[in-house]
């Protein structure tokens, strides 16, 4: 078919917009069933302490209670974890952080659950606390977990070259740190899900879960189930940006738990503050960079020294923080790298996936770094990073040569500044700013990333795909990533158009549930397209050729003489066809099976963790962020005003979609950059709703221009790569970059809000009180 595409990059419906915007969609909190129960956990809210007792008589006796259950009623695993499983379904024997669940219920209503709550009596034994990530690493600071003697959940290590060898190459050295913020992932769903169990002794449960095979494997070894007894399914999802995976874990072991204890479904459905206290968030990073330059601005050296606060639970930590090293130098080359990334216990929150996953944070240090580095030498920041970034065949930190896909981190560069009018208004704002009186400037700056696609080292990384051709000639597509508002299941209904030349009206694409698909994996590391996609396309490749063996025997030709398009298939020179309908038809009365199963693994990668070294990922998009901003220098006030976005997402399955990511990055990252901020003081948060989270509204949002750019991938289906993550990820530091630009003074510390611009420090950052173990 060439470049001529019968659905890809042409205008659709989303397959989920009519449910949506009709208010038929079914969300988790809307399920239901006969005899349903209402399930509520009881919070430690205290950040350290040791559970002496707990006594539930109160409670049991309570009229309507059908169920309490504490830690030790748990016969099987009572901890979790996709990496390190050492997250309780309950407190054991100790809290480790505020939002821990020591007891829950199962109640006739809502209202008796709570009132259930309030009388279990725990006593405590509160124990020091540790909040800072650097002291919970010294000698001394209380300890979280027997199995982590330095409270470090991780270490990982890059080595490149020689480092001393490339100070000393070396016409300036520069050291800075970096500090980034909790952040909440502030979905307008809270979780939710309902516990049923099933007639053969099993167990099933729908909601809001990201990760429903991760979820299902937490769930049969805490039931002490096969995982064919246990049924995890999607519901339709009020987002979720990395936040529903193990915080629903966790509440679909205890729902469950709660069901087999009752023999009833049992609903629960978090308020939004229970929501903000239990959940996990971002990790706050410290980020220590020293870095070289030569005289003509190429990099000689980097060293880091990174520290991400796990908070209480290892959760995704591992991972989160090896990307970080995998990207440690940002898209640039350097020849000489020693970088330590660590993430460490404390008693704050525990933190997790995020959109960006490890990403946002090193880019905000690196490229405010990169900007310090130009001021410095006296060079243009957008002509420092084009002499540094990479190119085809450069070799990136972890000693991985990029020749297997186009690497255009120079060309989003070009496009965004040229786009933007980079070079113009670099040297007009300042006479502009030079000349105003009203108390306000002007600024632009840049930054740019390239990044991992998929999962790469991080495990197994493969997914598998059903397409089925009904008699009527109307297609279902089984696929096993959930759809989170991302646009999941509209991509793989153009992918699979594309293939059988149909339009996507045609086709029904039916949500996630382990009991249909083959275990996929999760959906993260914005792999949906690259690697469920490519699983779509051979799904829907298998019974295309069921449909060509029929067609070619009917027309009389050769089968690779056909194709399929326009709803038909169709010989090559288009002297003979038949219509999609009639050739599904005679296949079924030829008994064919009208059915296809793609299953794709993506390349090998490969990782030496004591080295830090290998092929981290099989591929890497890159992508390039303008912003200008104004400040008003007399309240610290920012407004964003254009954002020219460039990404190269390899080809755009839906270049609608592609634009819409774009914008919804943009947003978080505004946020990430000078907004948002999810305050823990001492261990207690502070940030209990919205009324005291200020996220992005749609007045505070930037003219955006998204600039899509495509150079295929041999590795995706039709060229196409990823956009989710990529396009949240370096929003902030280009904003702090033209903050900088409009005011002459650097904020090295997020968020950039009104008193960090006006004043130097953020007044939301608590001051330590007597249980702190150091400033943060």
């Amino acid at each position: 078919m060439g470049d001529v595409f019968n659905a890809i990059g042409r205008p659709h419906w989303r397959v989920d917009a009519i449910g949506k915007t009709t208010g038929k969609a079914v969300f988790a909190a809307d399920l239901s069933a006969p005899g349903m129960l209402w399930g509520k956990v009881l919070l430690a809210r205290r950040p350290h302490a040791r559970i002496i007792s707990i006594d539930t008589t109160r409670a049991r006796a309570l009229p309507g209670v059908h169920a309490v259950l504490t830690a030790h009623d748990l016969a099987f695993d009572r901890v979790f974890g996709v990496v390190i499983r050492n997250q309780t379904v309950l407190a054991i024997d100790k809290v480790r952080y505020y939002g821990d669940g020591v007891a829950m219920v199962a109640a006739q209503s809502q209202i008796t659950a709570e009132r259930a709550l309030e009388l279990i009596d725990v006593q405590y034994e509160d124990l020091p606390g540790v909040f800072d990530p650097e002291e919970a690493m010294k000698p001394g600071a209380p300890l979280l977990h027997d199995s982590a003697p330095s409270n470090a959940c991780i270490h990982h290590r890059v080595r490149k070259g020689k480092i001393e060898q490339g100070f000393a190459a070396a016409k300036l050295v520069l050291e800075r740190t970096y500090r980034t913020q909790h952040i909440e992932h502030a979905y307008i769903e809270p979780e939710a899900l309902l516990a049923e169990t099933t007639a053969e002794g099993g167990v099933q449960v729908t909601g809001s879960i990201q990760n429903i095979f991760s979820t299902r494997k937490s769930l049969a070894a805490v039931l002490g189930l096969d995982l064919a007894r246990v049924t995890v399914k999607h519901a339709t999802m009020g987002g979720s940006f990395g936040g529903k995976d193990e915080v629903m874990t966790q509440m679909a072991c205890r729902a469950a738990l709660l069901a087999r204890a009752t023999g009833r479904p049992v609903k629960m459905v978090n308020e939004r503050e229970r929501s903000m206290l239990e959940s996990y968030k971002r990790h706050p990073y410290i980020l220590h960079y020293k870095v070289g330059v030569a005289a003509d601005g190429r990099l000689t050296a980097m060293e880091a020294r990174i520290i991400a606060d796990a908070g209480a639970y290892a959760s995704m930590s591992p991972f989160v923080t090896w990307r970080s090293a995998v990207q440690v130098t940002g898209p640039y080359e350097c020849p000489h790298v020693h970088a330590d990334v660590y993430a460490a216990y404390t008693n704050n929150c525990y933190t997790g996936a995020m959109r960006g996953f490890g990403s946002p944070q090193v880019n905000f240090a690196i490229e405010s770094l990169m900007d310090e580095l130009a001021l410095k030498l006296d060079l243009d920041p957008l002509e420092l990073r084009l002499r540094n970034a990479f190119e085809q065949g450069s070799v990136t930190a972890t000693g991985q040569r990029l020749d297997h896909h186009t690497v255009s981190i120079k060309e989003v560069l070009s496009r965004a500044a040229e786009a933007a009018d980079w070079s113009v208004k670099r040297e007009s704002l300042n006479t502009e700013n030079r000349s105003r009186t009203d108390g306000k400037r002007l600024g632009i700056g840049l930054a740019c990333s390239f990044r991992g696609v998929s999962l790469g080292a991080e495990g197994v990384d493969a997914a598998g795909t059903i397409v089925s051709i009904q008699s009527d000639g109307s297609v279902i597509v089984h696929i096993a990533l959930t759809e989170m508002g991302q646009g999941v299941q509209s991509a793989m209904s153009l992918i699979a158009a594309e293939v059988l030349g149909i339009d996507t009206q045609r086709i029904k694409c039916l949500g996630a549930d382990t009991g249909r698909v083959p275990d996929s994996g999760p959906t993260v590391a914005s792999r949906s397209t690259i690697v469920g996609g490519q699983a779509a396309k051979q799904a829907a490749e298998a019974v295309r050729e069921v449909l060509f063996e029929v067609a070619a025997d009917a027309l009389g030709v050769a089968q690779d003489k056909l194709v399929a398009m326009g709803g038909q298939i169709v010989q090559r020179d288009r002297d003979l066809s038949l219509a999609f309908n009639e050739v599904v038809k005679m296949a079924y009365e030829q008994g064919k099976p009208l059915m296809g199963f793609g299953w794709f693994r993506a390349p090998a990668t490969s990782w030496d963790e004591e080295t830090g070294t290998g092929d981290a990922y099989f591929t890497y998009v890159y992508s390039a962020n303008v912003a200008e901003v104004e400040v008003d220098t007399e309240t610290g006030k920012v407004d964003v005003l254009r954002v020219t976005a460039a990404h190269d997402v390899g080809k755009a399955i839906s270049p609608a979609m592609v634009r819409n990511q774009i914008y919804g990055g943009i947003a978080m990252g505004m946020g990430f950059g000078v907004l948002e901020q999810y305050v823990i003081d001492a261990g207690i948060p502070t940030t209990r709703n919205f009324d005291e989270y200020l996220i992005p509204t749609a007045l505070d949002m930037p003219d955006v221009h998204p600039i899509i750019v495509e150079n295929p991938d041999p590795t995706g289906p039709f060229g196409a790569k990823s956009i989710g993550e990529p396009a949240t990820e370096i929003a902030a530091p280009a904003i702090l970059n033209a903050i900088a630009h409009a005011t002459g003074r650097r904020i090295r510390e997020l968020p950039a809000d009104l008193e960090m611009v006006l004043l130097g420090r953020s007044l939301k950052k608590p001051v330590r009180s007597a249980g702190g173990t150091g400033k943060f």
